[in-house]
């Protein structure tokens, strides 16, 4: 039976069981119908029948080793990825600029991290991709037993993935990639490529731009490593049973045909927007994330402007600021964008 088929069946037996609300006592009736389909009928760290079918599936759609549901979103993936390829004492190299959960993975995994830097695009005020030649610099000098590279960045800013992952082949290094914004990525050939049939290990978040539930997440492996292991570390036995069947239901979603129209439909609707605000500079790497610029405003207050029109922007420095865009942001929300854009 799949996790659908078992998050849709009707308890009807007199439960005593976890969770206690037994699908029909109700703390807030906002939630009435999740309730009704919180069960406790899979253990992640041995998962069996329809948790087990269901990411053997999702493995066969993104043709990984292995794709495991995550319920306490990317961060956890890269934890898991961490704590997977490196023993105590071993040195991790990061960016100096990452997402707090790196060094985190780092340091609870006893390892030690080795923070690399990014050139700054001083026209857009972001940082810009990791090179090979800037990580071959790093690897050269460290013992380097794994590195994490973030791509995309919150501005969208992709790396060439397939050649880091040549030096890191070189160098017998481990390669993560934190993909977390790049979750709609292995499903539309007019996006960046995805690192998940290239890099050890790839994190994704499915709530970020694929539309999925907060903190739904997945993790992506090509190696033969125990990451079963590593995520059992430090992950609940019992997952919360209709964010599982959330997953299962977005990456289906995704990999349908409806689902990539809606891609390719989001896509079509930003580059009309792009075509008709000629007043604005658009960066150009992923398209979901819009990152602009005016000549007459900071970033900030470009921001501020939006703010004052009723739109608010994902994040914002001194030269430009960024709306980012996913399932949800349908035509009718880029047209309001295009509007208070063309008045500027």
């Amino acid at each position: 039976m799949s996790l659908t088929k078992l998050f849709n069946k009707s308890y009807r037996n007199a439960l005593f069981t976890t969770p206690s609300h037994s699908q029909r006592f109700f703390i807030t009736s906002k939630f009435e119908q999740f309730y009704k389909h919180d069960i406790s009928e899979t253990d992640t760290h041995e998962p069996e029948d329809a948790l087990l079918d269901a990411e053997k599936h999702a493995s066969e759609i993104y043709g990984t080793t292995k794709t495991k549901f995550l319920t306490n979103g990317s961060t956890s993936g890269i934890i898991a990825s961490v704590l997977a390829c490196v023993n105590r004492d071993d040195e991790v190299l990061i960016w100096n600029n990452s997402h707090p959960c790196h060094k985190n993975a780092v340091e609870l995994s006893g390892a030690t991290p080795v923070f690399y830097e990014l050139e700054k695009d001083e026209e857009w005020g972001i940082h810009k991709e990791l090179t090979p030649e800037n990580l071959e610099k790093y690897l050269k000098n460290n013992k380097i037993k794994a590195v994490i590279v973030t791509s995309p960045s919150y501005y969208g800013v992709v790396s060439d993935i397939k050649a880091l992952k040549e030096i890191c082949t070189k160098y017998g290094t481990y390669l993560i990639v934190d993909e977390a914004h790049g979750a709609l990525y292995p499903f539309s050939d007019k996006l960046p490529k995805s690192a998940v049939n290239i890099a050890d290990f790839t994190v994704q978040s499915l709530h970020k731009t694929a539309g999925g539930l907060n903190p739904t997440a997945l993790l992506h492996t090509n190696t033969v490593l125990d990451i079963d292991s590593a995520l059992a570390k430090f992950s609940t036995t019992s997952p919360s049973y209709a964010l599982l069947y959330s997953i299962e239901r977005n990456i289906n979603y995704l990999n349908s045909q409806k689902g990539r129209q809606k891609i390719d439909e989001l896509i079509g609707n930003i580059q009309i927007l792009r075509k008709n605000c000629s007043n604005i500079d658009f960066f150009d790497s992923d398209i979901t994330k819009i990152l602009i610029k005016h000549k007459n405003y900071t970033g900030f207050e470009l921001s501020e402007k939006l703010f004052e029109n009723k739109i608010e922007d994902e994040k914002t420095n001194e030269k430009s600021t960024m709306l980012l865009c996913g399932l949800g942001t349908d035509k009718s929300k880029l047209q309001r964008l295009e509007k208070v854009l063309r008045k500027l």
